[in-house]
């Protein structure tokens, strides 16, 4: 499993990512990410919810509260975080086959 330390800097690029099937509350953002992960990563709301803002102030996402019983704020990827997305998934596939090289390079 993968540390907490690892997945640092990672969150915003996840939720880019779950954000990418359709719109979604915060709940069902996390809810998205835990399926994805077999149920290995499980944020609490305090990880995600900053990143959710922090993610709409850079107009990746846009927010809009609904009524359906409770309020609650869905989110929609922006074309603005379907290029940072695009961007985030062609760095993580550099970064993981240069790390996998160093890792995997057994010296004899």
């Amino acid at each position: 499993m993968a540390s907490p330390d690892a997945l640092r800097g990672h969150v915003d690029a996840m939720l880019l990512a779950v954000l990418a099937e359709g719109p979604v509350h915060g709940y069902g953002a996390v809810e998205r990410i835990r399926e994805r992960s077999s149920g290995v990563l499980d944020f609490p709301s305090g990880t995600v919810y900053p990143a959710l803002k922090r993610l709409e102030r850079r107009g990746l996402i846009e927010g809009e509260w609904q009524a359906s019983g409770r309020s609650k704020r869905v989110y929609r990827l922006t074309s603005a975080g379907t290029k940072a997305l695009e961007t985030e998934r062609s760095d993580w596939a550099a970064t993981a086959s240069l790390i996998t090289r160093v890792l995997g390079a057994a010296r004899a």
